[in-house]
């Protein structure tokens, strides 16, 4: 199926927006290229799924972006290729245990392509690059573990790559005797500050938004968002925005408006170690000033029920694994998780789709939050034997069907073809019918004929709302550059308002 669809507005584009906050910055004065690399950003909430570290390549004269990859690893060194279209890239962290992995990313400027070079499955974490020459690349790296090594977090190894022609070097081709060398001292320095200096020096308009995690319209025309570090903000139909309420434990998640658009009620949203109790604010739309607080009794989403008003769904213990979030229910519904009788830790658990009853909660000016003995056990959340299913963003259909995603994972984590979307009905909790895929969304609404979903990788996907079938796809373009959509909001049948990853907000069409 052929569709319209178009970006009709951008909120909170500026230069620089692919980073966020730049960690660091090389150029190339030749060319009039200026490479930045960004802060690790989660794509599917908190660092629950992981997180990407944007690098994107920009022109200094107007400040394009040319080209982007997204490394599965902090961002350590860059070097331009002397004469060739190439970035080199070295990424990488300690996994918590034994060993220092990354990767060695050659990023071909004109193709928009990136492969990755180091063979070995963990690779290395490279700490610094230098082109020598046009065949010679000088790499220096993390010992590949710090096993019995005091000198693993100060001192590096190095070696000096040759191939006679970098624009035919395969993937995964770097082998151990290629990147074997002496060690050398390897301070591990922190270049923040510099690359913040200078992408500043090009512009005082950038800003390292990122991650929007909820979007919504106001009758009025403006948009309101919440997003990493930002608890709400107000946009106006002219493109300004209005006001801005910061948050540097976290940032808002979850925003429910009132009915009469006078106040939004937000979840906040903290690290995963943080040991203080999540908060639920009531701001003013008129200022974001705070108007209330409370603190839920546990993990807690704050949804918009089909009534209008607000309620908090138990989150589980799992983080996102564990936290369903039904838009417009006409009851409160939420992933259960239940121990055998005597077993506090270990032993087998099942989980059920549970739902509250709005009748059986009074009304009350604040978020409605179940009690135990106010919930029922609907159905296993598994429809498949031996399959263990996690939560993920939802919404309840005109009809009461639920329409939710969620994802299987392996030993490996997430299984081939193990992010689903499922439609059910809440009868039997039987699916009517399921869309499955390699990558795990990040949001997904509906009109009247279709389900919008929003991947990790940037896609989004209009599929049939009678049958899951694909009505059509694309990937994401801001500038023909991609960008992943995080936030999802359907505001009318064929308009949809996209948070992204870089902190944009894109007001879309489909017709």
């Amino acid at each position: 199926m052929t569709i319209s669809f178009r970006i009709g507005r951008i909120l909170g584009d500026r230069p620089f927006a692919e980073v966020g906050d730049p960690v660091l910055a090389v150029d190339d004065e030749d060319r009039g290229l200026l490479a930045v690399a960004g802060t690790c950003v989660a794509v599917a909430g908190m660092q629950e799924f992981g997180s990407t570290a944007p690098v994107g390549v920009y022109a200094t004269d107007d400040l394009a972006c040319r080209a982007l990859l997204r490394a599965r690893y902090p961002v350590h060194a860059m070097a331009f290729h002397p004469t060739l279209p190439f970035l080199a890239v070295g990424t990488g962290n300690y996994d918590g245990g034994y060993f220092f992995e990354g990767e060695l990313l050659l990023l071909d400027l004109e193709a928009g392509t990136t492969t990755s070079l180091i063979e070995h499955e963990l690779g290395r974490q490279v700490l610094g690059l230098e082109w020598l020459s046009e065949q010679e690349l000088r790499v220096l790296m993390a010992p590949s573990d710090d096993w019995q090594d005091k000198d693993a977090w100060s001192e590096g190894q190095v070696a000096v790559v040759y191939r006679p022609d970098w624009r035919a070097v395969p993937p995964r081709s770097l082998t151990g005797h290629d990147l074997a060398g002496p060690r050398v001292a390897a301070p591990r320095a922190d270049r923040r500050e510099d690359a913040r200096q200078t992408v500043s020096g090009l512009s005082t308009h950038w800003d390292p938004r990122r991650n929007v995690r909820a979007v919504e319209a106001l009758s009025d025309g403006r948009i309101v968002a919440t997003l990493d570090g930002v608890r709400l903000e107000s946009w106006l139909p002219s493109g300004q925005r209005q006001w801005v309420v910061r948050d540097d434990a976290g940032g808002g998640r979850d925003v429910v408006i009132a009915g009469d658009e006078r106040s939004a009620w937000v979840g906040l949203v903290r690290p995963p170690w943080e040991e203080r109790a999540q908060a639920v604010l009531r701001l003013a739309l008129q200022d974001g000033a705070q108007l209330d607080h409370l603190t839920p009794s546990g993990s807690a989403s704050l949804v918009r029920c089909a009534d209008g008003l607000p309620a908090l769904a138990p989150a589980g213990q799992r983080g996102e694994r564990s936290r369903l979030r039904i838009r417009r229910g006409s009851r409160i519904y939420f992933r259960e998780t239940v121990r055998a009788k005597g077993e506090q830790h270990l032993g087998p658990v099942e989980t059920w789709l549970a739902a509250a009853e709005l009748e059986s909660i009074p009304l009350a000016e604040r978020p409605r939050e179940p009690t135990a003995a106010e919930t029922t056990r609907l159905f296993a959340y598994s429809w498949t034997p031996g399959e263990s299913h996690f939560a993920g963003p939802g919404v309840e259909t005109a009809d009461g069907d639920l329409i939710h995603a969620g994802t299987v994972y392996h030993g490996h984590g997430l299984q081939p073809g193990g992010s689903f979307v499922v439609r059910r009905e809440v009868t039997g909790g039987q699916p009517t019918w399921v869309f499955r895929t390699d990558r795990k969304a990040t949001d997904l609404d509906h009109d009247t004929e279709t389900v919008y979903v929003t991947y990790d990788d940037g896609e989004i996907v209009g599929l049939d709302l009678r049958d899951g079938n694909v009505r059509w796809r694309r990937h994401l373009t801001v500038g023909a550059v991609p960008v992943v959509a995080s936030a999802l909001t359907v505001t009318e049948p064929g308009r949809l308002l996209i948070g992204t990853t870089d902190g944009r907000l894109l007001d879309c069409s489909t017709v």
